[in-house]
């Protein structure tokens, strides 16, 4: 048996938006933040070149703007909204209105500066998530409560060293987003200490899988492990699938 489970991977996630998550992971978070959407395809070429640059820029913003992508093949709906024609294509969003757009895969210099024109001016708070220890991203939090970078990111450092009730209750303060999910998640699971076997993950999940009827608990436990898959993962929708059989 392994210890508590700890899923590696970055703070910073890009989102796998479908049809059926459109609205909330682009309209609805485009009324907080400026939302970036790569229409894609895993047979297009110039998709793959553009991917990594698009990651690396929006990155650099420390949540000042997101991410998401949209595998054009698999949602239909989602391209028909953008009338894509030609891929890849990228469109970004405030306050649900499209704002900007390319097509095409564009040099880094070219997508910095489309990012760029997104992004607000930093603020003081900012500036100290951008030095990302402890004692900045405290100070800016004194600044700005709800801070989502910095919430986001001193909620790692308090979960690095075992302290979930803190992660929690610091992740309590921002608009609920795909970063604090994960977050929240793996915390709880920390918190439980759950132990996942020698042969992984899928094992724990079909173990918990019999008993999410009738046991909030083992149902809560499941779906924070769902959670913590890597994006993209394809686990994620078999198992959410399963989950949808049991419950109804």
């Amino acid at each position: 048996m392994a210890g508590p489970y700890r899923p590696p991977g970055s703070l910073f996630i890009v989102i796998d938006v479908t049809d059926a998550s459109f609205e909330r992971d682009v309209l609805e978070r485009s009324d907080q933040v400026p939302v970036v959407v790569d229409l894609w395809a895993p047979w297009c070429g110039p998709c793959r070149t553009l991917g990594p640059i698009l990651e690396q820029v929006v990155e650099s913003t420390g949540g000042a703007v997101e991410l998401v992508k949209v595998n054009v093949d698999d949602n239909p709906r989602v391209a028909a909204t953008f009338q894509v024609q030609s891929i890849p294509a990228v469109y970004a969003l405030r306050e649900r209105k499209v704002v900007d757009g390319f097509i095409g895969a564009l040099p880094e210099a070219q997508v910095a500066e489309f990012v760029a024109r997104l992004a607000p001016a930093p603020s003081e708070a900012d500036r100290l998530l951008s030095k990302g220890d402890e004692q900045s991203l405290r100070q800016a939090l004194e600044l700005e409560h709800d801070h989502p970078g910095a919430v986001l990111a001193l909620a790692r450092v308090l979960l690095d060293r075992g302290d979930s009730a803190g992660a929690l209750e610091l992740l309590a303060r921002i608009p609920e987003t795909a970063q604090s999910r994960q977050l929240g998640a793996e915390a709880r699971l920390v918190a439980s200490q759950v132990d996942v076997p020698a042969d992984g993950v899928d094992a724990l999940l079909d173990s918990l899988l019999e008993r999410v009827k009738d046991d909030e608990a083992a149902r809560q436990e499941y779906l924070d492990l769902l959670e913590t898959l890597p994006a993209g993962d394809p686990r994620a929708g078999t198992y959410r699938k399963a989950l949808a059989s049991r419950l109804f």
